[in-house]
């Protein structure tokens, strides 16, 4: 596809105010519109419903400066819907009832409204709730853009009557394609040298509007020759990751490094460990997911990781960072490289469901303690046999509720410490059998 953005067909040639450049280079078609294919393309979602002339409500959902704004005003351009634009952390509800009635007024006269809601999941219930009926009867077309999960933060009365879409944060190549329409428009090459100008890009993070914005810097320097990576990097300040710590790029990110650990991939887990490092991440709170996965994911087929785990996030906290985290990377390093089990875990869950199904079964009575006569009467204890005195202190009797019979929860696998522990249970399985009967 063309450029993200394009000259601004409203503009007029006498006009001298000073404009950034990502307001000079807007696209005046969808088909200007660079990158994001996947939703525009003649067999994507918009192509279809542009094509179908049936455009419905949508929830564009992606990282900033991918053209979610941009693409909404241009929907509107194609269908011929009056464009109103809203942002949910300036708007109230009384703003709310004007933009309605607004639109209601514009419906009565034959025009119809695209209502563009930036930041839509800012939103509380109530609020989203009262979009609702101006969707159905056909008042607004509703367009949000969010950059959090839609399925965790709209509810699901909006999302219903609304489809959600993608935006992909711009790759390499969009963003050079975008970088020359930028040149064009300045009429002057950016410069920098071949790897510099690699590094420029990768410094905008996905953001076509931060390229914009990084190379009106660079221009603005008016240097004569090309500059080098040092000398780029030493005059800008690199773009900080798109990463907020209670958002949705936070829990991609810990998926990523838990899923890699789990995999037994120590490269990709320091990989995803660094990232979360260099976006700002508390260490504190990766030493607690690092033991969270020890236990969950190992388990016992390597007690020691959980130990490996504690350990590093003593040393975290007598070092500090960043010496520190040398000590959360070396946990995760061995996290990676460990036998894997989740049968501990498996167990637990499986314990906790029966407990939670079973809950009022009382003890077998010979295994309660009868500090009374009248419990000694009831039968309490009786029958009870001392483990120590059976042979291989092992007497093979019941524990579990008369009502429920015996349920295996714990299946320990082939792999690590485990194998040992799996031996145990088969071998005092057998001698339950042989003791019983």
């Amino acid at each position: 596809m063309a450029d993200l953005f394009d000259k601004d067909p409203g503009a007029t040639p006498e006009s001298t105010a000073p404009r950034p450049l990502a307001d000079r280079l807007r696209p005046r078609t969808l088909g200007e519109v660079i990158g994001q294919e996947q939703v525009l393309g003649p067999d994507a979602p918009l192509g279809v419903m542009l094509a179908s002339g049936s455009l419905s409500s949508l929830v564009f959902w992606g990282p900033p400066g991918v053209g979610k704004t941009t693409i909404a005003r241009l929907l509107a351009d194609a269908t011929e819907l009056h464009f109103v634009q809203i942002s949910a952390i300036f708007t109230g509800v009384p703003e709310l009832r004007k933009v309605f009635e607004a639109a209601k007024h514009r419906r009565a006269n034959g025009q119809g409204t695209l209502l563009f809601v930036d930041e839509i999941h800012r939103f509380n219930k109530a609020q989203q709730d009262g979009f609702l009926p101006h969707m159905e009867d056909g008042t607004i077309l509703l367009v949000g853009a969010t950059t959090e999960n839609p399925s965790f933060e709209l509810n699901a009365a909006l999302l219903s009557r609304a489809q959600v879409l993608v935006l992909e944060r711009l790759a390499l190549a969009d963003l050079e394609r975008l970088a020359q329409r930028a040149e064009k428009e300045l009429d002057r090459p950016l410069p920098l040298d071949g790897a510099a100008r690699e590094a420029l890009l990768e410094m905008a993070d996905g953001d076509g509007r931060a390229l914009l914005n990084l190379i009106e810097q660079v221009m603005a320097w008016r240097v004569t020759g090309k500059l080098d990576t040092d000398a780029l990097t030493h005059r800008l300040m690199r773009r900080a990751a798109q990463y907020d710590k209670s958002g949705d790029g936070h829990y991609n990110l810990i998926s990523a490094l838990h899923k890699s650990i789990r995999g037994s991939d120590p490269d990709a887990a320091l990989y995803w460990f660094s990232r979360m490092l260099e976006a700002g991440e508390d260490p504190r709170f990766l030493a607690r997911r690092l033991t969270r996965m020890a236990v969950e994911d190992i388990g016992l087929a390597d007690p020691q990781a959980q130990v490996a785990c504690i350990d590093s996030w003593q040393t975290y906290e007598r070092l500090g960072s960043p010496e520190g985290e040398l000590a959360l990377a070396n946990a995760v390093i061995y996290l990676a490289l460990a036998p894997k089990s989740n049968a501990a875990y498996a167990a637990y869950k499986g314990a906790r469901a029966a407990a939670k199904k079973t809950g009022s079964l009382m003890p077998p009575k010979h295994i309660l303690n009868a500090p009374t006569r009248l419990m000694k009467d009831q039968g309490y204890g009786s029958g009870y046999a001392y483990d120590h005195d059976a042979e291989d202190a092992f007497s093979g009797q019941d524990y579990f509720p008369e009502d429920m019979g015996r349920t295996q929860f714990y299946a320990p696998v082939e792999r690590g410490f485990e194998r040992d522990l799996k031996k145990r249970v088969e071998y005092f399985a057998r001698l339950r059998r042989e003791r019983n009967g």
